[in-house]
């Protein structure tokens, strides 16, 4: 199907003059329409592998966003820019199912705002920490129980423990006898990976509303003054924690190294980046962390490092199957680095508690 046919099935305005891909996401395939009126739409056409039920995951992003304008208006804000607006199809349905059966949905596009896919300055990075702290202030009373998990277990770090285990046991590639250092790095921290939910279980910790993908190119900035407009990317909206919010934004973004790069010596934890993170971070989030939400934000920016080098070792001794690869043994170096900053993390452990504090 034609996706001027499929844009013309939801509420959009006025008739269509141009459809192109845009954007650099991997998941989703997404296109920016513009229409002969001038106003422009994002098509998306969603990634049903990653994201099983439709009907769920909208649900939340229609809960969530709606919650959102409410708190937006009641702060004096533009909910037309500081949070994503659905639209609706023809029938009043969040999206569209063609011929083929794949999934459709529509977003209005924000105005005079963009995206960046890596860290251009240290002022970027602290407005991205203050957006997603400020996601969660402004969704802290939201009921986060209600929300459906769109990806099962998405940061339960036990588990993806025992997937990684698993991975080792079957070595279906033979990869295992190669990798005994890699291996006997995460088995020497395997106690940590349950700590986080052992004090969720244990009501030491409050279920959040998470965002789960805090990289900088989930916030759209204003081009002139860098401020931060809107957090976008919604899919992930889950039940969580705070710590893993801020741990995979530490571990993306202040790492001084790329995530795949081959020389681990160039890998550390840049503690500048880490304290404007942190500043921002607390500063979005205005007082509504708990004390011992602070207290562990250190562990989630571990945690969220080692589950993700896991997470490689165990892909790259299943074959390389999940992420995709572009040379050989691009997991195992994307592993390394993980491990990397997590040993460097370890080093700088009684500076990155001091920050928090």
């Amino acid at each position: 199907m034609e996706k001027k046919e499929i844009l013309s099935k939801f509420q959009a305005e006025g008739g269509v003059s141009s459809i192109e891909p845009y954007g650099s996401g991997h998941i989703n395939h997404t296109y920016l329409a513009e229409m002969e009126s001038g106003k422009k739409y994002i098509l998306q056409g969603i990634n049903t592998t990653i994201f099983k039920d439709t009907d769920q995951l909208m649900e939340n992003i229609i809960g969530v966003t709606s919650y959102l304008r409410e708190e937006i208006i009641r702060n004096g804000g533009d909910p037309k820019r500081e949070t994503l607006t659905v639209v609706m199809t023809r029938d009043d349905k969040p999206y569209f199912t063609d011929d083929a059966g794949e999934k459709w949905r529509v977003y209005e596009f924000i105005e005079d705002a963009e995206t960046f896919d890596a860290v251009e300055s240290r002022e970027d990075f602290y407005q991205s920490a203050v957006a997603f702290g400020k996601f969660q202030a402004m969704l802290a009373n939201y009921p986060a129980d209600t929300l459906h998990e769109t990806i099962p277990q998405f940061h339960d770090t036990a588990k993806r423990y025992r997937d990684f285990e698993k991975a080792v046991e079957a070595d279906v590639k033979g990869r295992a006898a190669e990798v005994a250092p890699e291996i006997a790095f995460v088995r020497e921290r395997a106690k940590e990976t349950s700590m986080l939910h052992e004090m969720l279980a244990k009501g030491e910790l409050p279920l959040r509303v998470t965002h789960n993908d805090t990289k900088l190119n989930n916030i759209m900035l204003d081009p002139k003054t860098h401020q931060a407009v809107c957090v976008i990317d919604l899919d992930t909206v889950m039940p969580g924690l705070s710590a893993h919010d801020f741990g995979d934004a530490i571990r993306f973004g202040a790492n001084t190294a790329a995530e795949d790069e081959p020389d681990v010596s160039k890998v550390s934890l840049d503690l500048e980046l880490f304290e404007i993170y942190v500043k921002g971070f607390l500063e979005g989030c205005g007082g509504r962390l708990t004390q011992k939400e602070v207290e562990v934000l250190p562990m989630g920016a571990k945690m969220m490092t080692l589950e993700c080098g896991m997470r490689f070792l165990a892909d790259y001794l299943e074959g390389d199957v999940y992420f995709k690869i572009s040379r050989e043994k691009h997991n195992l170096d994307r592993c390394r680095t993980q491990f990397a900053l997590v040993a460097d993390m370890e080093k700088k452990w009684d500076q990155m508690c001091a920050l928090c504090k």
